[in-house]
């Protein structure tokens, strides 16, 4: 860390340690008390910390916060969060409650240890007031910590937590809050790939939309939704599952697209060895098809995030344009089956050589990465339009110099053909159906799902044009 990063750390530490309003508590469990040691260090603390604990005995912890699962997650923090402001609220409400506006900081963190090499992670978040005995507001962030050491890694954490802290406290906006994560931090020590606003100050914040500005802002390349809406932590959702993914621009969603997924789902079914219950079905968005004249347009973003939601579908937004990005991602979180679901036309573009010029080993890297893990495509067929015939994922043409790794990919059954779908639906194309919606040409209904149908009627997506009147 450069001595001009750790001179605005310690800035932010100074300007909280001298506003007389702010008074709270330190909770850090898993890398030493890295948060509470910046105020500390840089002086004045006595006028904003009121507690700091740790407790890494499991034993000690459960006794105080009550007994986890797992230690280093959300709800493990949200206990955290929970207990020590209710105590510091009980404690020093009648002393200091009509001058001061309270806070706790809380993370529980899995460093880098002598012991394990696993992934390096933390989840941090804070609950303040912001005005004396008002109602709390709060801020959760799910951390990666990327540095190879222990001692770098604790580094990151604190001023990560200072950063935190400080937006909270000064940055009332949170998509400044958002840049400012990574302040007097160089790129690849941290990642931040989940973020959560509630109480009263965020009342009018989007959480979805905070979520995307982690990519877009490039503090994290994937973020992800529930089919309820609910930001969450991808860990959360792909521990010891199997994962099917279909990649689109859901714009909007069409029987093709659901004829896709069911297809494939039937074939990943036979293939995984597992149940249904032990499946995560996701629809992904990469941050290219968000982009409108080079911005993301958030009325457009939201109105896909909504559809999918009442088709009931997980979400994952992400900067992986090549599928072997996608595929090492997920990798990381499961060692379950994964398949991508495709149609033609993706093939085709896979086996394209200009899209790993970047890699040392071209495309035969590109598709040792994606296939390494037992990943499998399942390709829904299409219709040559200029020749009425079917192709399906096994019969594209690819260049003479790759029709053996081709041949090898079919022998090896990575590539899989959906052969279960509905004939009628492969002349269904998304951009046909907007056109038509747009247009006032009523026949996109009959293209579509009902419940999509409702909502963009009833909410107007897309530019969507009533019928014209013959």
């Amino acid at each position: 860390m450069t001595p001009e990063m750790e001179i605005g750390t310690d800035e932010k530490a100074l300007q909280i340690n001298l506003d007389p309003a702010k008074y709270g508590t330190f909770a850090e469990i898993g890398a030493g008390q890295e948060v509470a040691r910046r105020f500390f260090r840089i002086g004045g603390a006595a006028g904003t910390v009121a507690k700091t604990m740790s407790a890494y005995d499991m034993t000690f912890s459960d006794a105080i916060y009550g007994p986890a699962h797992r230690y280093v997650s959300r709800i493990r923090l949200q206990t955290m969060l929970d207990h020590e402001y209710n105590l510091l609220i009980e404690r020093l409400d009648a002393k200091f409650g009509a001058e001061k506006t309270f806070f706790v900081f809380a993370d529980t963190v899995a460093a880098r240890s002598f012991k394990q090499r696993s992934e390096s992670h933390a989840w941090l978040g804070v609950r303040f007031q912001s005005e004396p005995r008002g109602q709390p507001s709060q801020i959760i962030i799910h951390v990666r910590l990327l540095d190879a050491t222990n001692v770098e890694q604790q580094e990151a954490l604190g001023v990560i937590g200072v950063n935190l802290l400080y937006g909270a406290f000064y940055l009332r906006q949170p998509e400044k809050l958002i840049s400012s994560l990574h302040e007097n931090l160089p790129l690849g020590r941290i990642e931040v790939d989940m973020i959560k606003f509630s109480g009263p100050i965020f009342q009018s914040v989007d959480n979805r939309l905070m979520s995307l500005q982690l990519v877009s802002q490039g503090l994290t390349n994937a973020v992800m939704f529930k089919a309820d809406g609910e930001t969450v932590q991808p860990a959360e959702i792909f521990y010891k599952k199997a994962i099917l993914v279909e990649r689109g621009n859901f714009r909007p969603v069409t029987y093709a697209t659901n004829d896709m997924l069911d297809g494939a789902r039937r074939v990943f079914l036979k293939h995984c060895d597992c149940s249904e219950d032990e499946v995560v079905v996701l629809m992904e968005m990469t941050l290219e098809n968000l982009l409108a004249d080079g911005q993301v347009d958030h009325a457009d973003f939201l109105a896909r995030i909504d559809i999918l939601r009442a088709l009931g579908r997980n979400v994952l937004i992400s900067k992986f344009g090549e599928y072997y990005r996608l595929a090492g991602y997920l990798f990381r979180y499961t060692n379950r089956a994964i398949g991508l679901v495709l149609g033609v036309p993706s093939l085709i573009e896979i086996f394209n050589e200009k899209y790993y010029t970047n890699l040392e080993g071209g495309i035969l890297e590109a598709l040792g990465r994606m296939f390494k893990g037992g990943l499998k495509l399942y390709v829904y067929p299409m219709v040559d339009e200029a020749s009425g015939k079917l192709v399906t994922g096994t019969q594209i043409g690819v260049a003479p110099n790759l029709r053996s790794l081709f041949r090898y990919l079919i022998d090896n059954q990575y590539v899989q053909e959906i052969t279960e779908y509905h004939p009628e639906y492969l002349r269904i194309h998304p951009p046909d159906v907007l056109a038509k919606l747009q247009s006032g040409d009523g026949s996109w209904e009959r293209m579509v799902p009902p419940e999509v149908v409702h909502i963009i009627k009833k909410r107007e997506f897309f530019g969507y044009r009533g019928p014209i009147a013959a």
